[in-house]
């Protein structure tokens, strides 16, 4: 009898640990490209959605999700013994974005080019009808609107057949309308909608409707989401049959041997740094020039795409040595967007993408080491997203956000709160100083005193940020009356504070104290400067006149009058104006509760309650601060009743002086700021 071989136990967490084997050529991939093993959400997915399960995938960012469907999709369109026939489409996989069907794309491309016969069509000349080969193979093709037009990619479609979609779902919907595209019940085999939530964010739910109506109802579906709302739940019940639901956590213990659930992968750091408006440049550019190793990529997000261009143009001067800039926001051109994209994921040296929320979601950037926010988002939840551009697959991680003094400090409470605990940032030390600050906000004011673009741009950057701010959700967390406009005024390096409603009735001054004519600030573009020069002596031509014709009209005097009217009746106008705004809060708010299901309902009303909480608990804590500095201020060192006795303070001969003092009193009423006219 032959002796019994023992079983060899699989170890876990290996490509080998899975219930069926993978592909020789899909493992040399996989080793090729650094991936020794399988993440868990990788791990969890691969044997259901490589058998004929439909699966919803909730896990954290950064987790791996890409390969996670990307895998069973092209096993499951090499599986026939035949290749598709021709414009027949075998499988889609939508994304939100350009960049993200952009890079989907890109690494089904790498994964397909170590299957011989699919690299072996890759190489066919894209401009000429591709010939259908006997035997199958994957050719996919990227469908995103801005780069093409619809009636382009479908010539490219009916002269190459992919058997593949990739893209948007503006443009997949379009495509799918043609009845040239098949997606018949006997050929198509899987569809996959990469983060979905983002989708229906976006507003797509109409064209993800339509998509699902072209295709077979007999399908393998696969839906993946970092959360699972309930306009989610509403598209798995259309769109997927029995679904398997997948949930990855990261867990971590406190201090206490306590359990505590992560958002973010465990190698990722997230801190925060207190600072005013006015150090936030200087932190980071000590943040990059400390940090160690030195970053090879960094992400910096602002509140707008203004912020971007603004500071895009005039950090060259400031930040250390070795560092390249790139922007990337929403204003851009389509190819220009994707040009800066595709130049930041290749850059060879230290680069830092500066962005708006266009990029918190989705995008797998490489060799992301340092995520810093610049401004906290104004939706809570895209705080999480942003983090994890950094710390994915395994890689070291540092985000750090940035918030000024006082009441943002609050906000730390409700990331709590919402499982997104931050950390104080210890390494680097960055040590703040006013000198600092000054010295760079001078170098970028000296580019809007040499440039009127830059003047402009740094004016349209702050206004726009403003407005940002107000509309941030937390609004008892970030309130606008408790800004300090000069402080920030001077973190933007602004030659002075533009013209604003919230700083109206302000005693400020607007010129910041530098004494800068604006007027006089040029284009550095020759032809921009003289045709500014004319419209500027024109205007001045047309003031004269109208002055002129005023003084003979009598209308100046009316106008005198006019401006000596009583101040109650200003008063008055004023709290009309207030209550009006007020009206026009609640107006809007009601018809946005009107609009949510009942979970985002509930999950509003949580929101509100966690801000409520947090409020509250600042405001007991300033007052018991307050509290404290009025016994300290009464009671001398000694615990005696302080007096001015005299010079010497003695007990002879002096008059006490008996001084009023108002301490610790704090305005809890929130005061509304109308925006900006549109």
């Amino acid at each position: 009898m032959a002796p019994v071989q023992p079983r060899v136990k699989k170890t876990p967490r290996t490509w080998d640990s899975l219930n069926q084997s993978l592909p020789p050529w899909i493992l040399d991939y996989l080793q090729t490209s650094g991936f020794e093993q399988p993440t868990p959400v990788q791990k969890s997915t691969l044997d259901l959605f490589r058998g004929n399960k439909d699966v919803v995938v909730e896990a954290v960012t950064g987790s791996g999700k890409t390969l996670a469907y990307l895998i069973p999709v092209v096993e499951k369109l090499l599986r026939g013994d035949e290749a598709a026939k021709r414009h027949h489409v075998q499988g889609i996989i939508i994304a939100p974005t350009r960049e993200l069907a952009q890079q989907i794309y890109n690494v089904c491309v790498s994964l397909i080019k170590f299957h011989p016969q699919s690299a072996e069509q890759l190489q066919h000349d894209r401009d000429e009808k591709r010939t259908i080969t006997s035997e199958p193979v994957v050719y996919p093709q990227l469908l995103v609107g801005g780069t093409t037009k619809a009636a382009e990619d479908l010539s490219a479609f009916l002269r190459l057949s992919p058997n593949l979609l990739i893209g948007t779902p503006g443009r997949l919907a379009e495509l799918l309308a043609s009845p040239y595209v098949k997606a018949p019940a006997s050929t198509f085999e899987v569809l996959v909608m990469d983060e979905a939530d983002r989708l229906l964010d976006l507003g797509f739910s109409q064209e993800l409707n339509r998509i699902l109506g072209y295709l077979p109802k007999q399908r393998r579906t696969g839906l993946f989401s970092a959360s699972l709302s309930d306009a989610v739940e509403r598209l798995v019940t259309v769109g997927l049959l029995y679904p398997h639901r997948i949930t990855v956590r990261v867990r971590n213990l406190r201090d206490g041997g306590e359990i505590q659930e992560r958002k973010t992968p465990m190698s990722l750091q997230m801190s925060y740094l207190i600072t005013p408006a006015s150090q936030k440049i200087p932190a980071l550019c000590q943040i990059l020039e400390k940090l160690n190793p030195r970053p090879a990529r960094s992400i910096v997000f602002f509140s707008t795409c203004f912020a971007v261009k603004y500071f895009a143009k005039v950090l060259h001067g400031v930040l250390p040595e070795g560092f390249s800039i790139v922007s990337l926001h929403g204003k851009l051109e389509p190819q220009v967007r994707e040009k800066n994209f595709e130049r930041f994921v290749n850059s060879t040296s230290p680069s830092i993408l500066l962005t708006t929320d266009i990029a918190a979601r989705g995008l797998d950037i490489p060799q992301v080491d340092l995520v810093v926010q610049h401004d906290p988002p104004t939706d809570t939840k895209v705080f999480i997203h942003r983090c994890g551009r950094a710390g994915r697959a395994g890689r070291r991680g540092l985000a750090v956000v940035l918030l000024q003094p006082g009441r943002e400090e609050g906000y730390l409470q409700l990331l709590e709160v919402r499982q997104t605990p931050c950390t104080p940032l210890e390494r680097p030390e960055i040590v703040l100083s006013e000198e600092k600050a000054k010295e760079i906000s001078t170098k970028v004011r000296k580019q809007a005193i040499t440039d009127r673009e830059v003047y402009q741009l740094a004016q349209r950057a702050f206004v726009s940020w403003a407005r940002s701010y107000i509309e941030h959700q937390a609004s008892s967390i970030f309130r606008i009356s408790d800004l300090d406009w000069v402080d920030l005024a001077h973190g933007y390096g602004l030659v002075e504070l533009p013209k604003m409603p919230e700083i109206k009735g302000k005693n400020i001054d607007r010129s910041l104290g530098l004494g800068i004519d604006v007027e006089a600030i040029p284009f550095k573009d020759k032809l921009r400067e003289e045709k500014r020069l004319e419209e500027l002596e024109k205007w001045k031509k047309e003031k004269a006149a109208r002055v002129a014709s005023q003084q003979e009209n009598g209308e100046r005097a009316g106008q005198k009058r006019k401006t000596n009217e009583a101040w109650s009746e200003k008063q008055d106008a004023e709290e009309l104006k207030v209550a009006r705004r007020e009206k026009k809060r609640k107006r809007k708010e009601a018809e946005r509760a009107s609009k949510m299901t009942e979970r985002e309902r509930e999950e509003h009303m949580k929101l509100e309650d966690m801000i409520e909480l947090v409020r509250k608990q600042n405001e007991e804590k300033a007052r018991q601060e307050a509290e404290e500095r009025r016994k300290e201020r009464v009671l001398g060192g000694d615990g005696k009743t302080f007096g001015a006795f005299g010079k010497g303070g003695g007990s002879g001969g002096g008059v006490m002086t008996k001084k009023k003092m108002v301490v610790g009193e704090e305005d809890s009423d929130e005061e509304e700021f109308g925006g900006f006219d549109d």
